[in-house]
């Protein structure tokens, strides 16, 4: 069971869009409530005004807005150290809990590997953008990229609007990350419905406490 007098942590969700990571991180948010803890959601890019307003230029989908790689890789940065400095770093100072909807870990998995950046080469960049404040949990919802396409409803964004073998590179990322930081990442089955997903990272959230 999540003891809510012990220091408040923070958790980030990730996965391929269309994977459900944004539904886990709500449920996971409110199963947290629901034990007595007091908790902040927020989401990357975003959560401050800043940050909203680098999301909007990183993710419309207008061919006349042309991200280069390098500045893809900056532009998150800034909105995360903003995030960081005015969101998650006071919130946890005071006692409670952060749930982010992506944070850093998207970046390596995205740029490091889907753009081919590097993790390293986007590591080095988000350095001063995290200054040492990194989830305690993050939870990788995994499911297959063609299946995450099948779930999304909508038009697809700049980077949602990238094709399969895109898709595919980060989701391997992904895996690679898990394996890179093994104390940090959990790869959760995004298969059956979101209750069944939901206990999974459950059970990871509640039986790592103490």
């Amino acid at each position: 069971m999540v003891s809510t007098t012990a220091e408040a942590r923070f958790i980030s969700f990730e996965g391929v869009d269309g994977s459900g990571k944004s539904t886990q991180a709500h449920r996971c948010a409110e199963a947290l409530r629901a034990a007595g803890a007091t908790v902040l959601e927020t989401r990357e890019p975003g959560g401050t005004g800043l940050g909203e307003a680098v999301r909007r230029i990183l993710l419309d989908p207008d061919p006349e807005v042309d991200v280069s790689d390098a500045a893809e890789v900056l532009l998150f940065a800034a909105s995360r150290a903003q995030l960081v400095r005015q969101v998650v770093r006071p919130a946890l100072e005071s006692g409670t809990w952060v749930v982010c909807d992506r944070f850093l870990d998207s970046s390596l998995a995205y740029q490091g590997v889907g753009r081919g950046v590097g993790i390293d080469r986007v590591l080095a960049a988000n350095a001063p953008a995290v200054d040492g404040c990194l989830p305690w949990r993050t939870f990788v919802i995994e499911v297959d990229p063609a299946e995450a396409r099948r779930r999304r409803s909508g038009g697809d964004d700049r980077i949602e609007a990238e094709d399969g073998a895109f898709h595919e590179r980060v989701a391997a990322g992904y895996r690679e990350l898990a394996e890179r930081f093994p104390e940090r990442l959990v790869i959760v089955d995004g298969d059956g419905d979101v209750d069944a997903v939901h206990d999974r990272v459950w059970r990871s959230v509640s039986g790592g406490q103490g």
